[in-house]
């Protein structure tokens, strides 16, 4: 019986990695009438009109009772498009005020701004994704938890390897997991849901395994990316096109005169996942 060789990859999700056609990826292909009639973006920001390239000024009219209206001020394509970005920001805030990964939103929007498409990665969105992985404890959704009992259960330990034809073992435990995203309760308020939330593509490898007795330690790193863009559905869906913030990101991305590029998000980690023989075949 032949024994399974490491490093090797043990899962890949359906979606692939790269993946430059998904409809999110899609950039600068709509005209202002098509965003204006089919996604009802006749008001996208409350600073500037991206259609007149006009600068929105509030001002208080001199008439009894007091009033107020807003009076406009032209201005370039650029300044409306700082104008975007810094609205963008600041709307951004909304989903992002606690916590170490606050500031990874702020960071990404500033790269899609001036990186022109290019992949986006940091150690805080590794630290955020370890995190994830670590403290997931659901014995019937954790990826890290449903792999230990799945090598806990298919290690020969008589002559101390994993089968090469029990790999299968290993993938359908993470087949049968919940990947990690960035969908819990905290993840509203602390950046890493309005900047990551779901995840496209997943692969995941285990680069070793140790078995000493009747105790195992596996290294096991996971490879994740996610695409910083919006497709016709996040802004279709009435509930998110209430928000600025998708209702700017969708202009600024998909409009003919801006087209500014979403890009690949890139997180990756190693754990270690350790375990023992006590665990009876089902």
């Amino acid at each position: 019986m032949s024994a399974l060789s490491f490093p090797c990859t043990i899962f890949t999700t359906k979606n692939r990695m790269d993946d430059f056609g998904a409809k999110d990826m899609h950039c600068g292909d709509l005209s202002a009438e098509q965003l204006k009639k089919d996604f009802g973006l006749s008001i996208v920001s409350d600073r500037v009109d991206p259609w007149t390239l006009e600068r929105k000024k509030h001002q208080q009219v001199s008439t009894y009772p007091a009033s107020s209206s807003w009076k406009t001020e032209s201005i370039s394509k650029q300044e409306c498009i700082n104008i975007l970005f810094d609205e963008f920001r600041t709307c951004s805030k909304t989903f992002s005020f606690y916590g170490p990964y606050k500031d990874n939103i702020i960071e990404m929007i500033t790269h899609m701004q001036h990186k022109k498409g290019l992949d986006f990665s940091s150690s805080r969105l590794d630290a955020a994704l370890r995190e994830q992985i670590l403290t997931d404890s659901s014995t019937t959704n954790s990826s890290r938890i449903l792999l230990q009992k799945a090598l806990s259960i298919n290690i020969d330990w008589e002559n101390g390897f994993l089968p090469l034809n029990l790999k299968v073992k290993l993938t359908d435990a993470i087949n049968g997991s919940i990947l990690p995203k960035f969908d819990r309760i905290e993840d509203r308020f602390n950046g890493m849901g309005i900047s990551v939330h779901d995840t496209w593509a997943t692969q995941i490898s285990m680069k070793s395994l140790r078995i000493e007795g009747d105790r195992f330690r596996a290294v096991v790193h996971y490879k994740i990316q996610d695409h910083f863009g919006l497709d016709n559905q996040d802004v279709l869906d009435w509930k998110f096109r209430e928000f600025r913030l998708f209702r700017i990101w969708f202009v600024l991305q998909r409009y003919s005169k801006f087209a500014f590029k979403p890009f690949m998000t890139n997180m990756e980690t190693t754990i270690e996942i350790t375990g023992e023989r006590n665990v009876k075949k089902n």
